[in-house]
Order: structure tokens, then sequence, then C-alpha cells
């Protein structure tokens, strides 16, 4: 153990208030968005070796502070790993393998692949000098899962949820001035849930930078309270001196309007919170005539807070918020600002097609608005703390959040969850209910599920009394949770009865968390078990199972009921229930994976919104079936719907309230065409027309989305002779772009094993078979020479460092698989001495102009199989006797270029998610397929 001397000590504590001191002086906080210029390896989950040597150091990192191994090492040569950004989600690359795992939609990753559920992320990143004095930390959003984060060496600690942000302070750590390595090692080799939960760094990361005296992440809570038509805003602010500054400050609170508008302003003094530790400082404002928060005017208002040290600003801090009133009544329902609203939601997971959980914030916006063109007014966020950017998107578009944490419990793991949870989010004005648990068979209907019920929704409470408190409760409505739960959640009728509940507990309210759980595939219209195909006709798929049409009848028709969650929004990956292999997305959704509309999209947008509908179905290409019966469905609500064939008609039906009208039509081709009627008036009118063969391709980009979008989400269609869409085209169409890049390719087809993604292969191959011969020249050769076979020794045994050779030979070995010309294979040296001469299979090789110790190996001197490599080198000498050497000789890197970016339609639609580059051109996006005629767009995009 070493000794401090008092000197030491002294000096230490007076740089140390110097830094402090010198840190007042700095303005406000900077969140530096860092997603961008990652390096990513898989590693192993529990092979050393194949995992980079980590962890195999004689201290390494949970031994000696500053030990970060392997790749967690400041030092550690990632040249050879693959480049990208973030947020990146490496299951969804992988390949599909029936052994994969169920839940998760067979991807092969994770549990049962060990050498693809380890992902190492590395940074460097530059912090100036200018920054000394002030905290810096480290914000992640969400790594799946499990993941251990070090910086220049230091372990920082160990998320293990998959969902939860957290944070990380590194100031003691910076190397300010100069180079900072940032590591993540992401373990997905365990499952949190039972749906596709991706894999790595799939949320955003920031880098921080406060004044010792700031405000804590999450640190602002607001309420507001309306009373005679002016609104009370309470401003909490919890504030944290990492200082050693005492006296004085000022908090000055100011509210804007939506229009930019100061509406409102306070400022308080108050003294500092000592050294390390906390305070709360409230304070109460006005604001006069408010603009209501509400799902068609979804007004937001902006906090700003600041804190003044001798009349200079040293923080600040902004929150988002939004002034309602919610209330659930046991016998009225759900009311937002006073007024009644029945509530029309989904519940979603968070994938998508072609990009599984790495969602850019723009696709947030895509599927919100697609719910909300829908009729959807409520998102249930199943099973998991969502994204921030997805509450952002839910404030902005008008939509009410079901905001769930991952797991029932009452210990620090699951509580500290939920408070982190709530105190993310209880500024968003989206959010009005907290969920602490769903489907929870093993402690539903006991004591157990009571007790833990008790404690969740009390401490939820003493975090955020603004809200009720619920659980989707799916094995029986009549005792445990079900009897002490704040506002009970009915997960399906089958499971019990919910007139009988609702008897028995008058008091307590309720809606259905969960319900009309329909398997249906887009765009077909009989069942095909062999195929995996399930009708899009919304029919009860099992007895215990309600359709669309009955779950809605049944939650409409009771006030005190609040209105339905459907499973789901989108359909998702994993849960291919009623079937398996190879279907590897769920049947459930209104929308599929792309978010192309299933039919029962339109019975709800007939009855969940005002504007007039009219959809007809199915499609009416039916060749070889002429003469036979296809059932003729019409979703709308019209009073009454008239269909004709080829201009005959065949009747006109009244339409029921909540329901839908049915036809038997015997097939000919030609045009099935329905109109609407409202008041004896006819006002819409809708036909399905038989196409011909596919002519072209058509390429339509969605240009609804609020914000300055560097993505968008491209539709992929074909078109025939006449202008028509092919609804039944699956040709396979490739693509090419230019001025950015391809995220994802999908088509909603749930037993599709295409590739979601199309990235070169990075193999990294190890040098193995290492020798050394020692020789007595000084000039390192330019041929390679003809060295003794017998004189060969196994590279750096025994050496030694005080009595080292002129110059030393190495020879290694290491295997291609193949040799493809179109190859890129790369010899990462790393440093084994001083100066170097390399040979490969006898051909000197030299170092490329952009890295003096990279080597391009060209493919017409390698072999498939066994290659042979000579490093003549000078050696490195020890300076301290303890020092390390390096003893690694690099490692090769092939690259195999990736086939182009592909995907069959399905039903005639697939979906490309694309990201704009850093150049000011537009993005140009080619489609081509064979015996089509292309298609170009060029597409306008913001940089970022």
């Amino acid at each position: 153990m070493k000794t401090i001397s008092l000197k030491a000590l002294l000096l230490y504590f007076v740089c140390l208030i110097s830094i402090h001191s010198f840190a007042q002086d700095k303005q406000e906080r900077q969140l530096i968005l860092i997603d961008k210029d990652w390096r990513f390896s898989l590693g192993h989950s529990y092979e050393t070796q194949k995992d980079f040597g980590h962890a195999e150091g004689y201290f390494s990192y949970l031994s000696k502070t500053g030990f970060g191994d392997g790749p967690a090492a400041p030092g550690f040569d990632d040249r050879a790993w693959r480049k990208l950004d973030l947020p990146h989600d490496w299951a969804v690359e992988q390949d599909f393998s029936e052994k994969g795992s169920f839940s998760h939609g067979f991807k092969a990753a994770g549990k049962g692949f060990p050498e693809k559920s380890i992902g190492w992320y590395r940074k460097k990143i530059t912090i100036p000098e200018s920054d000394l004095g002030k905290i810096i930390s480290l914000k992640f959003d969400g790594v799946f899962r499990n993941s251990k984060v070090f910086f220049n060496g230091h372990f920082l600690g160990t998320e293990e949820s998959g969902y939860n942000g957290f944070e990380y302070d590194v100031t003691a750590y910076v190397n300010y001035g100069g180079e900072n390595t940032i590591v993540v090692r992401a373990d997905a080799s365990m499952e949190e849930g039972w749906f596709y939960e991706g894999a790595g760094i799939y949320r955003h990361v920031y880098l921080q930078k406060t004044n010792p005296l700031h405000i804590i992440s999450n640190g602002t809570y607001v309420i507001a309270e309306i009373k005679n038509s002016n609104a009370g805003v309470t401003a909490e602010v919890t504030i944290e001196n990492k200082g050693n500054y005492k006296g004085s400050i000022e908090i000055v609170q100011t509210i804007l309007d939506p229009s930019g508008k100061q509406v409102s302003s306070i400022s308080e003094n108050t003294l500092a919170p000592d050294f390390y530790k906390t305070a709360k400082i409230t304070s109460k404002l006005q604001v006069l005539n408010p603009l209501l928060w509400d799902i068609d005017t979804p007004n937001l208002y902006l906090l700003q807070t600041q804190i003044k040290q001798e009349g200079k600003i040293i923080d600040s801090y902004e929150t988002n918020f939004g002034i309602r009133t919610i209330r659930f009544d046991a016998e009225k329902g759900f009311f937002l600002n006073g007024k009644p609203l029945k509530l029309k939601g989904t519940n979603n997971h968070q994938d998508h097609a072609g990009i599984g959980t790495a969602l850019p914030d723009e696709l947030q916006y895509y599927r919100i608005k697609k719910l909300k063109e829908m009729g959807c007014n409520g998102y249930r966020c199943s099973h998991n703390p969502p994204t921030p950017e997805l509450l952002d998107a839910c404030d902005k578009l008008g939509m009410l959040v079901i905001d769930e944490t991952r797991l029932m419990g009452i210990n620090d793991y699951h509580l500290n969850d939920l408070k982190r949870m709530i105190e993310r989010d209880r500024n968003h004005p989206s959010v009005f209910c907290w969920s602490v648990g769903n489907e929870e068979w093993n402690i539903e209907g006991g004591i157990v599920g009571e007790r833990i019920t008790n404690i969740m929704q009390g401490f939820s409470k003493s975090i955020d009394p603004t809200r009720p408190v619920t659980i989707g409760i799916s094995s029986g409505f009549k005792s445990g949770i079900s009897s002490v739960v704040e506002i009970m959640g009915y997960n399906y009728m089958g499971n019990g009865d919910i007139d009988a509940h609702r008897n028995e507990f008058k008091n307590q309210s309720g809606m259905g968390t969960e319900e009309g759980s329909t398997f249906a595939t887009r765009g077909i219209y009989f069942t095909d078990d062999a195929n995996h195909y399930q009708s899009a006709y919304d029919k009860k798929p099992r007895p215990t199972f309600y359709s669309i049409e009955e779950g809605w009848k049944f939650y409409a028709a009771r006030p005190y009921l609040a209105g339905m969650f459907i499973w789901t929004g989108f359909d998702y990956r994993g849960e291919p229930t009623p079937y398996g292999w190879p279907s590897v997305t769920s049947y459930f959704g209104m929308m599929d994976l792309c978010g192309f509309p299933k039919d029962n999209v339109f019975y709800l947008k007939s009855w969940w919104q005002n504007e007039p509908v009219l959809h007809l179905m199915p499609h009416w290409n039916w060749k070889g079936m002429e003469g036979k019966e296809i059932d003729v469905w019409v979703y709308s609500n019209c009073d009454e719907v008239e269909l004709f064939l080829n201009q005959k008609s065949l009747g006109k039906k009244k339409m029921e309230q909540y329901g839908h009208l049915e036809w038997k039509v015997k097939y000919a081709p030609g045009t099935l065409q329905a109109i609407g009627y409202k008041n004896d008036r006819k006002i819409l009118t809708e036909i399905q027309k038989t196409t011909e063969d596919p002519e072209s391709i058509k390429l339509l980009v969605d240009a609804q989305n609020p914000l300055k979008a560097n993505v968008a989400v491209v539709t992929v269609e074909v078109l025939d002779k006449k202008g028509l869409q092919v609804p039944t085209a699956n040709n396979e169409i490739t693509f090419s772009i230019k001025g950015g890049k391809i995220l994802g390719v999908g088509n909603g087809d749930p037993t599709s094993l295409e590739k979601d993604t199309f990235i070169d292969d990075i193999t990294l191959v190890s040098i193995t078979n290492l020798k050394e011969q020692r020789l007595s020249e000084t000039n390192l050769p330019q041929e390679q020479p003809s060295y003794s076979q017998n004189n060969w020794v196994t590279a750096f045994k025994d050496r030694d460092y005080k009595n080292q050779a002129l110059s030393y030979a190495y020879q290694g070995e290491f295997d291609l698989k193949n040799n493809s010309k179109n190859n890129s294979v790369n010899f990462f040296y790393k440093k084994i001495g001083v100066e170097a001469v390399i040979f490969v299979n006898g051909n000197k090789v030299t170092a490329s102009a952009e890295d003096a110790q990279k080597y391009i190996l060209k493919t017409d001197i390698l072999k498939e199989g066994k290659n042979i490599i000579y490093i003549i080198v000078k050696p490195l000498q020890k300076i301290k006797d303890w020092d390390v050497m390096n003893t690694d000789p690099g490692i090769i890197q092939v690259i195999t270029p990736s086939d182009p970016w592909k995907r069959k339609l399905f039903n005639g639609y697939a979906q490309i998610i694309i990201q704009k580059d850093e150049s000011d051109s537009d993005v140009i996006l080619s489609a081509s397929a064979k015996g089509l005629k292309a298609d170009v767009l060029n597409i306008n995009l913001k940089n970022k």
C-alpha cells in the first residue's frame, strides 16, 4: 500500500479548489450527441480469447482501478473493426435460424449463439483543456443489455436493464486536451422479454458538460393545476453541488408559451448545497388563460430553469410540459381537460422492419402518425420504458401514453428501475398512466401480488402523485392484484367476467389494457396454414379471443370502461403465433411490421374518428377463381353502402353502428365498386379493379414528418400499364443510393427470411503459430531471406529483454476460407519492433499511405487456405522492468462485399428506410427489377 505525503495531499486539495473556482466562470451546460463514428465487433460470451482477451489480465478491471483490458484498454487496436453510427441493433443484422429464439423472431443472436451474443463498441473523443473544472458525464438512453462501460480503461459500472437510461460521471478520468476512449460491452445472451428486443447500443449516447453546481439529470418536475381558467404551475428543481462553492445562488424559472413568448417568470435566492449533496427548490408560477394540451391541439410549454451565481448563469435546463387535466371515473370512464374521452389505443413493441430496435427519431414520428391516422389516441408501451424520442413524438402529435416498467418487484432492482422511468418521463403530458406490471400469472391472483402491487403503487405515487397506476391482468379478474390496483387493466375478455368484476368493485376504474388479439396477414384473404398465412378478415381467432369488432363493441357499449388498447398497433418480431418457424413475426398488428395497413385499420378508422370512411376488401385479382364466391366486406361509417360488380348493383345495405357489411360475390374480372351514402346522398366511392401484369416500379416517400428530417421512409410498389397498383405483386426489387445510405428494408411478410440489412462482412483472422529467430543484422532485408527451419522457436517465450538480438525474424500463419478477387484483405500490424519489413507468401508488402501500420494485401499474392507471413524487425526495448511488451503482431481483416440491397414485394408493397449522408446533395434512390421499368427518386433531406 502506497502512502501519500501531507505536502502532496495539500497540493491536491489546492488544485481541486482552484479547479472548482475556475469552473464557476464556465457558462451553461452542453449536451453533445456522440452517435457518430463508433467501432464495433462481436465478441464471445465465454471464450475469453474470442472475446479479445478481455478479463484475462493479471489485474484486469475489477481488481485494480484503471486496468480495463482487452478492448476495454485505451490502447487496444480496433482499426480492423467495423465503423458505424448509433443507434445500432446487431441482432437484426444476423441471419434467421430455426435454432434461434421463437420469442425473438428466430434471429441467430442471443442465447444459443455465444459468438453473436456479445457486442463491443469503442469510440475516441477529444475533450479540450478548457473543460477542466466542468463535470463531464456519459449519458446512455438505453443499451440492450447488461452493459459494462469503460472510460480510458476505468470501469464505470454495469447496467443490467436493456431499457432504462443511465449515466456515468467521468470527470476524474478525463485526459484533458487529448484523446479519450469510450468502451461499451453489451451482453445480449439473456432475454428480458418474450418478444424481439434487439442487441447493442440501440438508443442515443451523449457527452454532457456542466458546471460543478448544476441541475441533475431529469432534475425538474412540473405540475400544473387549473383553477378559474388559469394554471398554477409548481416547478420543482433538484440541484447538485460537485464543487466546493458555498454561498448564495439564484434560481430563475421562466415559462414560454407554445409560440415562444414568455408568460411567467420567478426568481428565488437560496444557498448552494454542500459538497456532493443535493437540494430541491420549489417555485410557484402562474399562467393566465393557458392553451391546454389535448390530443387534437397538443400545446407544449417550455420551462427554462437557470442557476445564477453572482449574477452569472452557470447552468440552464429546459423542460417541455403541457397543461392539462386527467381523471378516471368509475362510472363514466376517462376525462381529459374535463371532457369525456374514450381511450382508443394500441399496444406496441419498439421494433420496426429492417432496423429492429434501432429506430431513428423520424421513425418514431412516422409510427405515431400512422396510429393517429387510424383514429388511435392511446399508446401502451409494451412492456418496457420507451425511448425518450417516442414520448416526444406523442407529446407533439397528441397521443396519450401508458408508460410501463419492465418487471414487478419490491427490491432496489425493481423500484430503482421504476423510479428512473417515472422521474425521466413525468413531465411528458402524453403520459397519463403508469403501468407497474403485465400478466404476472404467478402472482396475479394471490396475496403476494397484492403486496407487491400495494408497494409499487404507493412508491409510484411518492414520486408522481398526479397520475394513476394500472396493471394488465389476464389470469382472472377476481382477487389478488385486481382487488387493489388503482386502475384495473383487463387483458382480454375471454380471461374473466369484466361486468362481474365491476359489480364487485364499483369504485374501481377500469380499461382494456389488451384486447382484440386477431391473427391477420396483410393482403391475404384465405387462410393458408401450409404457408403460414392468416386471412385478413376480422374473425375470432380462438374461442377465448375476440375479434377487433367484438372487442370495440364491448368497450364502446360500457361507459364505465375508459376504453381499450388493442394487441397490437404494429406487427413485431417474435411470437409468430399461431405458427412457428419459418414464421418470424407476429400476426397481431393492425399494421404490418412496416406500417402498411391491414384491413382492420379501416374498421377502426370508421369508428375511431369522425371523417367519412369507405373501405372495400378484398382486392379483385382472383385469376382461376372465376364463378366462385368471394367474401366481400365493407368497412365504413356511412349510413348505407351499395355494391356494384361491373356496374351491376348487388344491393344496398344499412350499416350497423360499430359493424361492417358483407356480400358473397361470384368472381368475374373487372371493377368492384362500393358507394357510400350519408343522409341519402352519395359521399364516397371506393373501387377495386382487376389489374394486369406489373410493368413499372413506383417509389413514394412519406412526406408527413414534422422534424427537420435526415431519414425518410420510402414505399415501393409496382404498377400495371394502366398505372394501377398491383396488389398481388411479389417482384424482387434491387436498390442503389447516392447521397445517403439505406438503413434497412422490409415488406411485412411474416414468413420472409430475407435479409433486413446488406452490409459488408468483416472477418478477423488471427496470425497463429508465431515463431521467431534471432538475427545479427542491423539492416532489414528488402527481399525475403531464406531461414533455417531448425532455428525457429516459439515467439517471445522466455525473452530476455536485457539481452536481445540486433533484430528478429517472425514467422506466422493465417488461413483464408476463400480468396475472392472481390474481397479486400488488410493486415493491421501492431508494433513488435522499432522498424519492420513484412513479407506475405514471399512477397514484400508496403504500408498504405493512410496508415503506416496498415498493409493492403492483394489477392494475387494470397492463397486460399494457409498463408505464411514474415515480419523482420528491430526489437522494442523495455524502459522499466515492469513494462508489458506487445507480443501480438496484428490481425488480418477480410472484407467481403455485400450483395446489392434488395427485397421482394409482399402483396404489392415493400419499404426502404434511408438516411442522408453529410454531403450537400440530394439523396437519389434507384430501384430496378427484371422485366420492369426502373424508377428513380430524388429526396431532399436535411444534414444532422
